[in-house]
């Protein structure tokens, strides 16, 4: 395999350990007797929530309208009744509300046959609407609203439509599955957004620790019809963050401050193509997604489809509950996941994974002066300089860490893990970047 590329810039290659789940085939996950649907599950101002305790709602329903053009519907996962409106904390620490359902009735798609939609006639306009109507938000962490992403600015065009197959943090294998299983649903998706976005150029971005979806997807591309490249990539992390992909498909860097579309790309998740394909083809709003249930301190490790809303402790219980006492549960990757202490927290469309860690896996050790090695510079993909910027964050000199990039930081982790002293410098960069925006919203 000939030319494989990476970003030039940072980086490092933790233990992948993909081995542990990859060869888990996607399955459904048990329905829960009752789910918490949190009316924020995107970037962008909170949904109105439609709901009121005691009404009905069916599968797909609607319970939260976005406010906002950047902000995403929320839609019932399953049929029930409205036990409460309650208030929870979401694995990044955020507080918003929450519809509680107790599952009753029939499901409208479960179980039923789907006949597909004749897309093709409708314009780009059309498909646009119905992925803001159904809620679809990019599936890779972020969550950004896609309908958002894809309405490109009359002064811009895409050049370059890439699709990133990625998944650089370890354990993950998610989008791994996704690739091999629904292979001819993804070029689908691929289609619906060629005649959205009109690229000249389209790329499929994956890792070569993924060898056969590579060449499944390879072979997809060639009877495809459309100007598709799959492109092999080193095995370095973040590859899958959107800046360094693109630097590492196109070789183009996105200025500071920006966006990819103002080098004429747009990037998007192998997942969030796949719901895209599912919105437009059967008309169905985002209420599930693919989750990677992994780590040493699992019985079962799984590729399960989830209902948005169920919580945590039923995945764990489905794959089989703990081989040990876990040191950590993670919400997400192990390098940009959160972890989280109550197992009711529920799935949302930006759960990737929930990774069971041992302490043979966690390794704490305890925190030291820094040591000025410079390994946190040496890996940041950014190039900034991570422990200049902590202590700018620890004297509450937010405007010169602004000033020296800190905004630029994408919290991809790998400072911290390459530091030698154990010192928390991604989460140093979280609270100077909250501090900042706090300020801002204040003058």
């Amino acid at each position: 395999m000939s030319n494989i590329r990476s970003f030039p810039k940072g980086g490092l290659h933790p233990p992948g350990r993909k081995h542990i789940s990859a060869s888990s085939a996607i399955r459904n996950a048990l329905l829960p007797s009752l789910c918490k649907v949190p009316l924020t599950q995107h970037i962008g101002a909170p949904c109105e929530c439609l709901v009121a305790p005691g009404d009905e709602v069916k599968e797909g329903m609607l319970l939260g309208k976005s406010k906002g053009f950047i902000s995403a519907n929320i839609h019932s996962p399953m049929p029930g009744v409205v036990k409460s409106l309650d208030e929870l904390y979401l694995p990044n620490g955020s507080r918003c509300q929450a519809v509680t359902i107790e599952s009753v009735g029939e499901f409208d798609r479960l179980g039923k046959r789907q006949e597909p939609v004749d897309w093709s006639g409708l314009s780009s306009k059309d498909l646009l609407e119905k992925i803001a109507l159904l809620g679809i938000v990019g599936l890779g962490g972020a969550a950004f609203p896609t309908h958002v992403k894809f309405s490109i600015p009359r002064d811009k065009k895409v050049y370059t439509f890439v699709v990133n197959g990625v998944e650089c943090e370890p354990y993950l294998t998610a989008d791994y599955r996704i690739m091999l299983e629904k292979t001819k649903e993804i070029f689908e998706g691929i289609r619906i957004i060629a005649k959205i976005l009109e690229p000249e150029r389209i790329c499929i971005g994956i890792e070569i620790n993924k060898p056969d979806a590579i060449e499944i997807m390879t072979a997809a591309a060639a009877n495809s019809g459309l100007p598709v490249e799959v492109v092999p990539l080193q095995i370095k992390y973040p590859q899958g963050d959107e800046k360094q992909l693109l630097k590492a498909i196109i070789n183009r860097e996105v200025p500071s401050g920006g966006l990819p579309i103002d080098i004429g790309a747009v990037v998007s998740n192998i997942g969030t193509v796949f719901a895209i394909y599912e919105a437009v083809v059967f008309e169905k709003p985002l209420i599930e997604r693919i989750v990677t249930v992994t780590g040493g301190g699992i019985k079962n490790p799984s590729n399960l489809k989830v209902r948005i809303g169920t919580p945590i402790q039923n995945l764990l219980d489905e794959c089989g509950g703990f081989t040990e006492e876990p040191a950590k549960i993670v919400v997400g990757g192990p390098m940009m996941g959160f972890t989280i202490y109550n197992l009711d927290t529920p799935v949302v469309k930006g759960t990737s994974g929930v990774l069971v860690l041992t302490r043979k896996e966690v390794k704490t050790a305890a925190r030291t002066s820094c040591i000025h090695c410079g390994r946190c510079v040496k890996v940041c993909p950014m190039g900034l300089n991570p422990t200049r910027l902590a202590k700018q964050i620890d004297h509450l000199e937010y405007g010169e860490a602004e000033g020296e990039g800190l905004m630029d930081c994408k919290e991809c982790g790998c400072c911290a893990y390459a530091c030698p002293a154990q010192i928390p410098l991604v989460q140093s960069m979280k609270l100077g970047k909250l501090m900042l925006r706090k300020m801002k919203v204040k003058s």
